[in-house]
């Protein structure tokens, strides 16, 4: 009976050694994750540890960033509130009975509305010993012209800050780098010698600059591309609705 009883206690104290040990594992697990994670050549040691130069850049880039994701979000809303006009314009204006209905039934905000109110007010106003020297053909196709600069100079607002930003955030983050490199050259001189562990944070900050500087640039450059073929798109719609509009305007027929 008894030894069973010490067969039965040494089994438990080899289960409590093992349940120890496992408790003693797991806590240098999490030691190790807890290491991990708080990386000390990362983004946060940069803003942890960075210098003011440092940190300049990547404030920089940051408000470049943010400029680009809202300009391309508020320019995609103003395109496609636009394109949407386009479409109403087609299945409602031409068919009202006369222009003050077709206007009426517009968006009020809507650029072809703007275009065609300036195009009626024009002709409206072509009386005068000074606006009679010009034909109204002509009067009425400066109308169209200054509408249509407007609504393209509105919609080109933003589109040189994602080209500039696209031509600089590489040269920004590359500063950067520059930086990042001539603080390892200066650990390196003030040890003594090039250890890993001397070069590896300043080595870092050097390629996190790079690449923040091209996660930057890219969207910049692909969101000015992309809007500025649908600017093409949305003016080419504008420019055929004030041509049919001005044969309407002349007492022409509208083309099919």
């Amino acid at each position: 009976m008894k030894v069973k009883l010490t067969k039965y206690i040494q089994a438990l104290q080899l289960m409590a050694y093992v349940f120890i040990f496992n408790i003693a594992q797991a806590q240098e697990s999490m030691k190790d994750v807890t290491q991990s994670a708080s990386n000390p050549y990362g983004l946060s040691a940069i803003i942890d540890q960075g210098d003011w130069i440092s940190k300049g850049v990547l404030l920089i880039l940051l408000v470049m960033s943010l400029g680009t994701w809202v300009i391309l979000i508020t320019k995609y809303m103003e395109q496609s509130r636009l394109f949407s006009n386009a479409k109403k314009t087609r299945h409602q204006f031409w068919s009202q009975p006369n222009l003050d209905d077709a206007i009426g039934s517009l968006d009020k905000d809507s650029a072809f509305r703007y275009v065609a109110e300036l195009a009626i007010t024009a002709k409206c106003e072509h009386h005068g010993e000074l606006a009679s020297k010009v034909s109204l053909n002509t009067w009425i196709e400066m109308s169209f012209n200054r509408a249509i600069e407007e609504i393209q100079s509105k919609l080109s607002v933003g589109l040189a800050f994602l080209a500039t930003v696209g031509s600089t955030a590489p040269f920004i983050g590359l500063f950067g780098t520059v930086w990042g490199i001539y603080h390892a050259l200066t650990a390196i001189g003030i040890a003594g010698q090039a250890s890993i562990d001397k070069v590896a944070g300043p080595v870092g900050e050097a390629l996190i600059m790079t690449a923040l500087g091209l996660a930057v640039a890219v969207p910049a450059v692909l969101s000015y591309n992309w809007l500025v073929r649908r600017n093409k798109s949305a003016m080419a719609q504008v420019g055929s609705f004030s041509a049919d509009l001005e044969k309407v305007l002349l007492g022409g027929v509208k083309p099919e």
